[in-house]
């Protein structure tokens, strides 16, 4: 078995002892990065996108790249590089082997021997597949599930994905299905070496997954050969971009970016047209602004005077803030309910008729008025977001 790993490994690129082999026991495990930092900016590959138009909806449909090739190809690294490259905000991964379908009984023992068939388009849950990425595409949200691949089976807790800029699609499969095709705006086939990719196969499968060198040899020769010959290769003629030599090909991989960033229309940033919004428009009917009673107004004046002190500055800010909060509780809802005093009378009074109040405090500013929200509302729960502009493009980050 050494010996065929060893001959096998000349085929395989030299590959630099510092970097460590890429996890893959689960897929969309919870141990992925939310964000990638590259020399440009920071781009988010999980949450909610924040930036949408002024009302409430995404500015357009999300742009989806499908990214197809036999196993072991390095579709994954590929996607990844035109992750880094592609400049946008917010970027969603998603892979095919998340939605392979939950086996039967049998079909567990014969995967526990390498006699089942997973490079079949059989062995996957089209049907989910394609609600899940027309549901991305329109910027809602979707549960993803998560595949054990040592047991062969789902795991009970499932992930939370959003919509985003753009999503890329990848997996074995990702050109053979009909409806799936037409939810795919650029389709990239990712065209490695067989030998190459058999090499990958191994080391991924005997190290990451605890098989042995004959069981992953029997289910390639048995399966994902001719799965690849039969299902895979014959849809790189559906490809709009073939990518020779995969992760290694950075002049195709930067002449994909260039082409998506032509295909995304250039609209205004949703942020600019928020800022502008209310322009020549009423107020909307959910904003509340507090009175500007003498009282207030007293209060700004002090806050605003330059030769306040810093101690009387923070006292009546803090006043300030304690009427604003009493003020927005006056906005939630109650209910009328009757209770006895202890002189034993009847008092018609109003309770509280929601469930629980949150707070979510938006940084910087939102934190200072967390002492007023918490001194009114007994054991108040409290969230953060830190909204912050990045100084190479001027633009928000959360």
């Amino acid at each position: 078995s050494s010996s065929s790993a060893e001959s096998l490994d000349r085929l395989y690129p030299a590959v630099g002892s510092s970097k460590p082999p890429r996890k893959r026991t689960t897929s969309q495990c919870k141990s992925e990065p939310p964000l990638l930092r590259t020399s440009k900016r920071t781009i988010y590959t999980a949450g909610r996108p924040p930036w949408y138009n002024e009302h409430g909806t995404q500015s357009k449909e999300a742009f989806v790249i499908g990214l197809g090739g036999g196993s072991a190809s390095g579709k994954t690294t590929v996607a990844t590089m035109i992750i880094e490259a592609l400049d946008v905000p917010w970027v969603v991964l998603l892979s095919m082997d998340s939605f392979y379908k939950v086996l039967t009984k049998q079909q567990q023992e014969q995967a526990a021997s390498n006699d089942f068939n997973f490079d079949h388009p059989d062995a996957f849950d089209f049907d989910l597949i394609i609600a899940t990425l027309k549901k991305l595409k329109q910027g809602k949200s979707v549960k993803i599930p998560i595949y054990d691949f040592t047991t062969h089976s789902r795991k009970k807790e499932w992930k939370t994905l959003y919509g985003a800029n753009v999503i890329i699609f990848e997996g074995i499969m990702a050109f053979t299905d009909k409806e799936l095709l037409k939810l795919l705006d650029l389709k990239i086939f990712v065209d490695t070496d067989s030998d190459i990719r058999l090499v990958r196969r191994l080391r991924r499968d005997i190290s990451e997954r605890g098989r042995d060198i004959e069981g992953v040899i029997k289910q390639y020769n048995k399966f994902v050969k001719p799965a690849f010959d039969q299902h895979i290769q014959p849809t790189m003629r559906l490809a709009d971009i073939v990518v020779p030599r995969g992760s290694g090909n950075t002049v195709a991989i930067d002449l994909i970016v260039q082409h998506v960033h032509s295909q995304l229309e250039e609209v205004r940033p949703a942020w600019a047209a928020l800022a502008s919004a209310h322009q020549c428009h009423p107020l909307p009917q959910t904003l509340s602004v507090l009175k500007s009673t003498p009282q207030v107004r007293g209060m700004h004046t002090i806050i605003r005077n330059r030769e306040t002190s810093r101690d009387e500055f923070i006292f009546y800010s803090k006043r300030l803030m304690r009427l604003l909060i009493e003020h927005a509780l006056s906005l939630l809802p109650f209910q009328s309910c009757t209770v006895q005093t202890p002189q034993g009378q009847d008092y018609e009074g109003k309770t509280y008729s929601g469930k629980q109040i949150t707070g979510v405090s938006i940084l910087r500013a939102g934190e200072t008025m967390e002492p007023a929200l918490r001194a009114v509302c007994k054991d108040v729960r409290i969230g953060t977001i830190l909204i912050q502009t990045n100084c190479n493009t001027g633009e928000p980050e959360v």
